[in-house]
C-alpha cells in the first residue's frame, strides 16, 4: 500500500445574480468548519468573488472537518447594485417594483454542508434580492 497523502477536501463557490443574469461580483463571504455536529464553529477563510462571481482561493480544509459553513455578505452587493442600469432594465422587463423594500430581504446568506475527506465540494450560489437557491456542483 502507498504512503502518499490523501488529497485535499476543497470547497469553491460562485454567485450568479438571475435577477440580472450576471456573475454576483464583489460579494464578500466567509468559510467556516467544525468537526462533527455538536463542535464549534471554527473561522477558516474569508474571501469576495471575482468579476466572474467566483471565489476560488478558499483554503483547503483541515483534516478531521465534517461540516462547512459558507456565509454570504449579500446586503452590501444588492445596496452597492441597486441603482445599475441592469437592475432597472431587470425590473422593467419584469414589471417589479420600482422601489425594493431595503435592497436586500436576505442580508447574508449562510449554507451549511457536510464533507468528507479528500473531495472537492463547488457551492453555486442562485440569487435575487427575494430568494436564493444553493447546489452542489462540479
Amino acid at each position: 500500500m502507498s504512503s502518499e497523502t490523501a488529497a485535499p477536501t476543497s470547497v469553491s463557490t460562485h454567485i450568479l445574480d438571475t435577477s440580472v443574469g450576471r456573475p454576483a461580483e464583489g460579494v464578500a463571504l466567509t468559510l467556516a468548519v467544525r468537526s462533527g455536529g455538536g463542535a464549534a464553529w471554527t473561522a477558516h477563510g474569508a474571501g469576495k468573488t471575482d468579476a466572474d462571481g467566483r471565489c476560488k482561493d478558499l483554503p483547503a480544509l483541515p483534516e478531521g472537518t465534517t461540516h462547512v459553513r459558507i456565509e454570504f455578505q449579500t446586503e452590501a452587493y444588492f445596496i452597492s447594485n441597486q441603482h445599475s442600469v441592469s437592475h432597472q432594465q431587470a425590473e422593467e422587463q419584469q414589471d417589479a417594483p420600482a422601489l425594493r423594500d431595503s435592497g436586500a430581504f436576505f442580508p447574508e446568506v449562510a449554507i451549511t454542508f457536510a464533507v468528507k475527506p479528500g473531495e472537492h465540494y463547488h457551492v453555486p450560489l442562485l440569487l435575487n434580492p427575494f430568494g436564493y437557491s444553493v447546489y452542489r456542483g462540479s
